[in-house]
């Protein structure tokens, strides 16, 4: 009996506690995502960051000047406030089954960086019309070359970034010492467990009794929250963080995050492209209307925000489910500008959709939607151009895990 429990333990250690390969987790996510898409929707991060943006300046008095109207859908109505809040219970619950969850306190300037790269986050993902997410995972798994506008954008980004955080360590020492670790009690440690599986099982009852509602939306909604929760048990689980992606070749030269991303966009592309074929979803669903000048400037910005405040969108939502405070910090003020840049932008006309226009998709002063199929005309050219940039991509890292050519640090 002895060895079976041990063989029990064993096993649960493999699956809960140890680290997943990144690699796991890019094909498990894209996975994920296809099956939201078969259901008639998108993965997205930023429109529900923004949403809380907007319920936050709704209650501090700047709503009426940005001319922001405040949802009226709850935070669990909203389908992509619904969609953050599940990824981060999933993340939570990972976190617990694999008793690594602990309230992470940072020194005091790492609080100071948070809040400016929430803020630079926010201003990024409101010029380009999402966030790593947004704008560039999901636009590039639909055919639309603005995410591969938004990925050269949050390259430099990155070494902007690095380079600036690099100048402050070696220039300010205020604020650097970390405060003591909060240890939480070894017996309530030892229970993490038995949580995560009652709220795994909270999370089933949930979803049953939404999918069986009379209520239209509630019913919707269903699939979100379990699905939603997977997103952000499997990146927990395989630590999977697209700031790292970026980040990470420039910084150490590691290329193993990237190369799990790249896999996920090759297993994505051609299997999205079937599903717009069968017209299963609208392609333009998830494609936002920032093509060129849109997304090369929010990549920039987004890119320098995600190195300061140790994280991006996604990235960000699992890592506060984990306990680290410093993220919880850049949430809020990702949150705040976010909804704060969109609406000022909005205003100014840049990002307001051009009225009258002849085309079929959405036209804005700072870009289009743009679809690969539509100017390259079909999906034979569409997938060769992808897989060459995907590969090349690829080359790219490989050759720089090899060399360091383009380490920066």
């Amino acid at each position: 009996m002895s060895n079976w429990l041990a063989g029990f333990k064993a096993d649960y250690e493999k699956i809960f506690v140890e680290e997943w390969s990144h690699y796991l987790g890019a094909i498990l996510l894209i996975m994920i995502i296809l099956a939201m898409m078969v259901n008639g929707t998108v993965w997205g991060v930023f429109g529900g960051v923004r949403y809380w943006g907007d319920r936050i300046n709704g209650l501090i008095g700047l709503a009426p000047l940005l001319e922001i109207q405040v949802p009226e859908e709850g935070l669990l109505t909203h389908r992509m406030s619904l969609m953050n809040i599940m990824l981060l219970i999933g993340a939570f619950t990972a976190a617990l089954m694999s008793r690594q969850f602990q309230v992470n306190r940072p020194p005091k300037l790492e609080y100071l960086w948070a809040a400016l790269g929430g803020m630079l986050m926010g201003i990024g993902a409101s010029f380009a019309g999402g966030c790593t997410t947004g704008a560039f995972f999901n636009p590039v798994v639909h055919s639309s070359p603005s995410g591969w506008i938004m990925a050269g954008g949050l390259m430099i980004g990155a070494v902007i970034g690095l380079k600036l955080l690099l100048w402050t360590l070696e220039h300010i020492s205020w604020g650097m010492e970390a405060p003591p670790t909060l240890n939480a009690p070894a017996g309530l440690v030892k229970n993490y467990p038995l949580l995560g599986f009652l709220i795994i099982a909270g999370i089933v009852v949930w979803s049953y009794n939404w999918y069986h509602s009379d209520d239209r939306i509630w019913a919707s909604r269903a699939v979100i929250v379990v699905l939603g929760f997977a997103i952000g048990f499997v990146m927990h689980r395989a630590r999977l963080c697209f700031a790292r992606a970026f980040r990470e070749p420039f910084m150490t030269a590691e290329g193993d995050m990237t190369k799990a991303i790249i896999l996920a966009l090759a297993i994505g592309i051609p299997i999205a492209a079937f599903l717009f074929q069968r017209k299963v979803i609208d392609p333009f669903s998830a494609i936002p209307a920032s093509f060129w000048i849109g997304s090369l400037i929010g990549g920039v910005i987004f890119g320098i925000g995600m190195v300061f405040a140790g994280g991006c969108a996604s990235g960000s939502l699992w890592r506060m489910g984990e306990g680290h405070l410093k993220l919880w910090v850049a949430m809020l003020f990702f949150a705040w500008m976010g909804s704060t840049a969109s609406a000022i932008l909005k205003m100014s006309g840049l990002t307001r959709s051009i009225p009258d226009n002849d085309a079929d998709f959405e036209i804005t002063a700072v870009g289009y939607q743009a679809y690969w199929p539509d100017m390259l005309g079909g999906w034979a050219p569409t997938l060769l151009l992808a897989g060459i940039l995907l590969f090349v991509w690829y080359a790219l890292v490989r050759y720089n895990e090899s060399t360091e050519k383009f380490t920066v640090l």
